[in-house]
């Protein structure tokens, strides 16, 4: 099987913490040279020192902010016009949680800015160096929510979707270049975004953590939450050569808890 990812150059976003670093760990261990983005300097620099290195591997960091558009699309294209990427990980924070029927107006324009408007964004920025190389992978990182909604995630639960539904017709567009595109479901995985979801429900219910924590994976076959690396190893796989004919498929990493095919 070749995992090879030498001389490609994958662009990580969301990569300070949670899923985002582990997939640039993973790419880097697999060859990849990687650029990791954010919105803190240090906390890049620290991540960008501590990923794997072989010889001749260079890994860098952009700081920047999804939600300031004219700045992510003027530093993507600075990345690409020095060294063009092969790989995205479109990797972002979810909204916050609650009812879809309470949320303002204001709570998905945000959210739709940050997922599906920078994620348009970057693709386009890096669009041409994959056509040029005839090799691309691009990896969402979502929801399994867009399979199953989530109870409480109304936000999110809608603009998950929107980004899953134009992921499909990415791989259908994309395909004939070499360009493939597929979304990762993570389910309940240890992360700061898993650590909110447990207090906002246990203020919410009056419960402990614990409890909350317990009631959640009884829904789990596996009877335990995810660790970021075994979602970043669905991304590496994804990104690699031997993932060329996947495209357009939504791959939930979630111990068995989706209940839908």
């Amino acid at each position: 099987m070749d995992l090879d990812l030498t001389g490609k150059h994958a662009l990580v976003l969301g990569a300070s913490q949670g899923i985002g670093r582990a997939a640039a760990h993973e790419l880097a261990t697999l060859g990849a040279d990687v650029t990791v983005l954010a919105r803190s300097n240090d906390a890049l620099e620290a991540i960008v020192a501590a990923l794997p290195r072989r010889s001749g591997q260079n890994h860098g960091f952009v700081a920047a902010d999804m939600n300031e558009h004219a700045a992510l699309r003027a530093r993507v294209e600075a990345l690409v016009n020095v060294t063009p990427v092969q790989i995205l990980v479109n990797n972002t924070g979810g909204p916050p949680g609650g009812p879809a029927h309470t949320a303002t107006l204001d709570e998905f324009r945000i959210a739709f800015n940050q997922h599906l408007m920078a994620a348009q964004i970057v693709v386009q920025a890096i669009l041409p160096g994959m056509r040029a190389a005839g090799y691309g992978r691009i990896i969402n990182v979502i929801s399994t929510s867009v399979k199953e909604p989530i109870r409480n995630l109304g936000v999110s639960n809608s603009i998950r979707g929107a980004v899953a539904s134009w992921a499909k017709t990415l791989a259908g567009e994309l395909g004939p270049a070499g360009i493939t595109v597929n979304n990762v479901l993570p389910g309940y995985t240890k992360t700061q975004r898993l650590e909110q979801i447990l207090a906002d429900r246990a203020q919410a219910s009056g419960e402990s953590k614990e409890t909350v924590s317990a009631r959640m994976l009884a829904s789990v076959p596996l009877d335990r939450f995810a660790e970021p690396h075994e979602v970043a190893a669905a991304i590496a796989f994804l990104a690699s050569p031997a993932a060329a004919y996947v495209n357009g498929i939504n791959l939930p990493v979630d111990g068995g808890r989706t209940l839908s095919l």
